[in-house]
Formats: structure tokens, sequence, C-alpha cells
């Protein structure tokens, strides 16, 4: 049997939630313990600019914001580990967690930031684009910004896609939604905000074959009607992704109690406590509205103070 590590706080994942929570433990002397996650720095690794973020006048990178962080968490001593947690019980007082290395972890408190993970149509095109950071997103409130007076293009047919596509028809001097059935999925009223916004052109029974770009950046969108089997190229600088996200919690659902899909709900709205005492979650793994960094962040030091007062509540 492998020798068990306890420690006083597991953050589970990293990104603006995990690394602020990490900060906000460190400095409580919680001695917490981070175990990165698949994708070290979380979903804004994949961002090329941020200029959302209070504190950036001029911007910063996704990587090297999440380098900051990291880096300002470490400062206060935080074990920031490489690898991930593949299983955990939570079914008695004490936490358990095993990591990827075999690892056997029993944490007094346990925060909870494995964010979630946009979904892709998994064209090779779309995504050489979106590791170029050269006109792919999957938010359009996050990269917007930097597509105002262009022609953008979106995929999606959920309330989401909707929101998006309306969010960009304020910048953009065209946005075409791509919907691949007959209809939208959408609510009624979402529907119709993008159905009567001008510069909005909605082109149902619509799948896209292919991102097209200059090696660099995006130039246009190659598009097929499934009925007729005709193909379109559209002219577009950005291509917009907005058909849902995937909650990183499957290895949390026998313990933690999970939204139809696969959210954390909170136990008491306006905390961070989970159903499980001393399990607290932070950012996008619980918020399927914001899923911005900034409000990542926020939870993430919420968690913390939660954690704190439950390990002081405990005598530890």
């Amino acid at each position: 049997m492998s020798e068990i590590e306890k420690v006083k706080c597991l953050i589970i994942g990293s990104g603006p939630a995990g690394y602020t929570a990490a900060i906000y433990a460190a400095r409580a002397d919680m001695s917490p313990v981070m175990y990165q996650g698949m994708q070290p720095g979380g979903q804004l690794t994949t961002t090329d600019e941020v200029e959302n973020f209070p504190g950036y006048p001029d911007g910063v990178t996704g990587p090297e914001m999440m380098i900051q962080l990291e880096a300002q968490a470490k400062r206060f001593e935080t074990d920031i580990r490489f690898g991930f947690i593949t299983k955990i019980d939570f079914s008695g007082d004490v936490h358990k967690c095993w990591a990827d290395d075999g690892k056997e972890i029993h944490a007094d408190s346990v925060i909870i930031s494995t964010g979630a993970s946009a979904r892709y149509l998994g064209l090779e095109s779309e995504q050489k684009y979106l590791k170029l950071g050269g006109g792919v997103s999957a938010c359009a409130v996050c990269d917007g910004f930097f597509y105002r007076g262009q022609e953008t293009v979106i995929v999606g047919a959920g309330d989401s896609a909707c929101e998006e596509a309306h969010y960009l028809s304020k910048l953009c001097t065209k946005v075409t939604m791509l919907v691949r059935r007959d209809e939208f999925r959408a609510s009624k009223i979402m529907s119709e905000r993008v159905k009567n916004t001008k510069n909005i052109e909605i082109l149902f029974n619509t799948e896209t074959e292919e991102v097209l770009g200059d090696g660099q950046v995006v130039t246009g969108v190659m598009a097929k009607n499934n009925l007729s089997g005709e193909s379109i190229t559209i002219q577009a600088t950005g291509f917009f992704v907005a058909i849902g996200h995937d909650p990183n919690t499957k290895i949390f659902k026998d313990f933690i109690d999970l939204d139809e899909t696969g959210y954390i709900k909170y136990e008491k709205p306006g905390t961070s406590l989970t159903n499980v005492a001393g399990v607290f979650v932070a950012g996008d793994a619980a918020d399927k509205t914001y899923r911005q960094a900034v409000t990542a962040a926020g939870t993430g030091c919420m968690a913390a103070l939660d954690a704190e007062r439950y390990l002081s509540a405990i005598g530890h």
C-alpha cells in the first residue's frame, strides 16, 4: 500500500478559479496542494488575447496571464503539481483522492476548480486556427471585441448561440448563423431576437465543411446545405462555435450533486458549498451562465474563504 499524504486543503484544477483559491488559501496558512489537471491554466491557455480582465490596461495573452497567476500562487508557497486526480471518495469524514501517479491523498478540505471544456466541431481546419489564435473562438463575449467592424460566422442553435450571435451583431457588420436543423433549439424569445436583428443572417439546414484561412488567420467558411448538398463560401474573419460546454465533473458524480448537464450544484446560493461538508467548488465546473475569467477568480476567492471557515469550525 502506498504512503498516504495528509493535506489541509487540496485544490483540484487550475485556471483563474484554482489559482485564486490557492493564493487566498496559502495566505491563510492552509498550505494548499494543487493538481493542475489535464490542461494546466484551463481554457484561457487557448485564448490569444485577454483584454477584459481588470488590471491589464494593455491586455495580456491567456497563457501569459496563467503563468503570472501560477507564479503568484507559488510566491505564497502553494504546492503546485503537474498531474491530475483520477479518483475520489467523499463518503466519509476524510476526503480521499488519488492522483494519476497513484498517490493517495487525504484532505481536510477540497476545492474543485476543474472547469468546463468547450465543444468544438472537430474539423482539422477549425482546430488549426484555434491553436494559432487566428480567428476561431468558443466565447463571443471574450473575443467578439477583436472582430468589431468585421464579418463573422457562428455555429449553434441553442439559447447560448442566439445570445452570442446577438452580442456579435452589436460589434460586427454582419453575423452569419449556421443552424444544422430546420429550426432553433433556443427558446422562442431568443429565436425571435436573432430573427429580428437586421445584420444576422440565419442559414438553416447548414453545416460547416471547412474553416478557410491564409495559414495564419481565418478568411472564410465553407458550408453545405444538408438538404440540397450545395456548398457555399462565406467571407468572415472570425468563426465562433456555440454548441455547448462539458463540465469536467465526471469523477465527482457519485458523491457531489450535479445538475442534468453535469454542472456542480451549489448547496447554498451565494456560497461555494457543495452537498459534501468540506468540499467547495469554484469557476466553470459550477458556472454555466457567465463563464468569465473574472467571475471564476471571484468564486476561487469565495471557495478559499469558505474552506478556511470550515477548517476553523472543525478545529484545524
